[in-house]
């Protein structure tokens, strides 16, 4: 029965995954099409409204004073991490994003320590090293590419959203017992959009009619996605699914083929390996949750 329940949550988690790289998939065509501000304003509305529904529909109880603290600071930094992803989302290949993106739970190694004391074991400090390598690698082949500087500052973009999403990962963990998936799906979304709402006399437009699908659609995927990795953490150890969680690398390397006729460059492909070998090593330290680290973005 254990090893039934174990497969059922594998197989929910890699749907989960597939269904977040969907809607980076629909957010760059929108962060192409309306730009990365307009795109984000409206896709966390829409993910505010759903949230809403459900949280409001099931009548749950308003969060209490440091639940709503930790909302609000990872409602701020959520906005910053995914200004600077988006950004460099619509200038790089879709999977060399997702890549450079998988370094922040190593980041945030470093940042536990240096905020919550946390001891960083000697085999997590040689994976973190191996997978900053991996970084170097993909840039490296980025270079050779020659795609422009647009591209280089679009990677840039992206390893800086990488450090903000790895103070929302320290975040995530000291907000663990407080708080369930859809309080924190809604009130997340809420506070980013407030957020976004703030440079909205100089850079909102009204959507058109021809991107509410796209819009409604990025935001139904990220909130299936939630729930989806919520369910499947609920019923096994985090360990058991880290290797699910870097399927993302595959579903982004599909998606961005079939849309945006990317292909995956020999070097992404080594750094990327390089970074997740990296990934598995270090979470035997302290595993972080998947469903824990898309609420944040």
């Amino acid at each position: 029965m254990s090893e039934n329940r174990t497969a059922a949550a594998f197989g929910v988690a890699t749907l989960g995954i597939a269904c977040f790289s969907a809607m980076d998939a629909v957010m760059k065509d929108l962060s192409l099409s309306i730009g990365t501000y307009n795109a984000l304003l409206w896709r966390t509305l829409a993910g505010a409204v759903i949230g809403g529904i459900v949280f409001f529909g099931r009548r749950m109880p308003w969060p209490g004073p440091i639940a709503m603290r930790l909302h609000l600071r990872r409602g701020v930094v959520g906005a910053l991490t995914a200004i600077f992803f988006f950004w460099g989302l619509a200038r790089v290949p879709l999977a060399q994003a997702i890549a450079l993106a998988f370094i922040a739970p190593l980041i945030a190694l470093y940042l536990a320590s240096v905020l919550l004391g946390e001891k960083i074991t000697r085999s997590a400090i040689l994976a973190s090293a191996f997978g900053f390598a991996g970084v170097i690698v993909i840039l490296a082949g980025q270079a050779r590419a020659d795609l422009g500087e647009e591209a280089v500052l679009g990677a840039v973009s992206i390893l800086i959203a990488a450090c903000f999403y790895a103070y929302n990962i320290i975040l995530m963990r000291q907000q663990a017992q407080a708080a369930g998936p859809v309080e924190i799906a809604f009130f997340i979304s809420t506070i980013m959009t407030f957020c976004f709402l703030l440079a909205a006399p100089f850079l909102a437009v009204p959507p058109p009619v021809a991107e509410l699908p796209a819009i409604g659609g990025a935001a139904v995927l990220a909130f299936v996605s939630l729930l989806l990795l919520a369910w499947a953490y609920a019923r096994t150890q985090a360990q058991y699914l880290a290797p699910v969680e870097y399927t993302g690398f595959v579903w982004a390397a599909l998606f961005g083929y079939l849309f945006f006729g990317e292909k995956v460059a020999p070097l992404t492909l080594a750094g990327a390996a390089m970074i997740v070998a990296a990934c598995l090593v270090a979470a035997r330290q302290k595993p972080v949750s998947m469903a824990e680290m898309e609420a944040g973005l």
